[in-house]
């Protein structure tokens, strides 16, 4: 299985190039790695598509870089704080929570997000 900051890795990895190799992938292979429940809440896709272009996530759509650092790992549960930096050079720090899926079925033992807090200004870095 894919160790849980592999994939945050691959999401921030996906957003950073939201438009390739085609129009919002980045945001459809985020969408893949979301927890079934966290789904609930964001989907369908085309709904997470707005709520991801929208104020408060738009700044992760094609940002410059990225930060991950791990803050908690359990059998479970893991958290991180991302921080990025967007494309009108302004940083933002981000609290990323997965879970891993207990559950019988394809994604049995596979992390999967289930929280991705509101961003937090860091100010500019000019």
């Amino acid at each position: 299985t894919i160790k849980p900051y592999e994939v945050v890795k691959i999401q921030l990895k996906s957003l950073k190039k939201n438009d390739l190799p085609s129009k919002d992938y980045g945001i459809k292979q985020t969408w893949e790695f979301a927890h079934p429940n966290n789904k609930k809440n964001t989907g369908p896709l085309e709904r997470f598509k707005i709520m991801l272009k929208g104020q408060s996530y738009v700044m992760l759509l094609n940002h410059l870089e990225h930060e991950i650092t791990q803050l908690k790992l359990t059998d479970l549960v893991a958290l991180f704080e991302v921080r990025i930096l967007d494309e009108s050079k302004t940083y933002y720090k981000f609290s990323w929570q997965l879970e891993k899926y207990t559950k019988d079925g394809l994604l049995k033992d596979c992390w999967l997000t289930t929280a991705v807090s509101p961003p937090i200004s860091l100010g500019s870095s000019i």
